[in-house]
């Protein structure tokens, strides 16, 4: 079930798995599992579960992701998992991403697991 907005954001998300322990704030550096797709065609086109790839850290609630991956990931705890419903311009924008075949206007679907929180 899709969850209501949050708060100053059109990004959603549903809640997957629950977590526990620590949750993710603002400035906290995260580990995560993610994967993307993108919305309007269902092509994925990143996911640190794939063959050679490995686990993402960012900085979480200061801008180092895009926005709706930003805010979508703030309140979750160690093994949650979520899924991101990113529009347009909580992603990549008007100009897409097009060395990823995100499209310009792309909505973005991103599974993500907190692996860990420092």
């Amino acid at each position: 079930r899709i969850m209501p907005e949050i708060p100053g954001c059109q990004t959603t998300y549903e809640l997957v798995k629950e977590g526990s322990g620590a949750t993710v704030g603002k400035g906290a550096t995260v580990t995560v599992h993610a994967t993307g797709v993108v919305k309007q065609t269902g092509k994925k086109f990143w996911s640190t579960k794939d063959p050679g790839q490995q686990p993402f850290t960012y900085q979480a609630g200061v801008g180092k992701v895009i926005t709706g991956w930003d805010q979508g990931c703030l309140g979750m705890k160690i093994g949650e998992v979520r899924k991101l419903d990113i529009p347009a311009k909580e992603g990549y924008g008007d100009g897409g991403f097009p060395a990823w075949g995100i499209p310009p206007g792309g909505g973005l679907l991103f599974e993500i697991e907190v692996l860990s929180i420092q």
